[in-house]
């Protein structure tokens, strides 16, 4: 499976991004988007589930960001509003294992995009 993410890139504080993450093929039922910033671990930002139809953020997000999926397009999209300083990271999305249906843990990810960065900063 290969994922691609896009859509990063330099922002002010209070700006909005999109980002998209395309995927070859879908051989699970969720995936997720985490982040990465320098000298720290890589954290979870949301999930989405189209079996259970469900999703989940972390604390630091929740009610900024929105994860969304396309499923002509085999595309999660992660929008991100009223962006901060402390967004700043790479983003990764990941699709999750195939006998879960749900998860925000890394371990439970198995393929991984690239990333892509997200500066916010003015």
């Amino acid at each position: 499976v290969k994922l691609e993410e896009s859509g990063g890139g330099l922002v002010q504080p209070g700006d909005s991004l999109r980002l998209s993450c395309a995927a070859s093929e879908l051989s699970s039922t969720f995936m997720g988007w985490f982040r990465q910033a320098p000298g720290k671990e890589r954290e979870f930002v949301a999930v989405i589930s189209w079996s259970v139809r469900r999703t989940d953020y972390g604390d630091s997000v929740r009610g900024r960001f929105t994860v969304s999926r396309d499923d002509a397009k085999n595309t999660v999209y992660l929008q991100m509003d009223n962006l901060k300083p402390d967004d700043t990271a790479v983003y990764y999305c990941a699709l999750g294992r195939s006998d879960f249906y749900f998860s925000i843990r890394k371990q439970d990810f198995t393929s991984w995009g690239q990333g892509t960065q997200v500066t916010v900063s003015s």
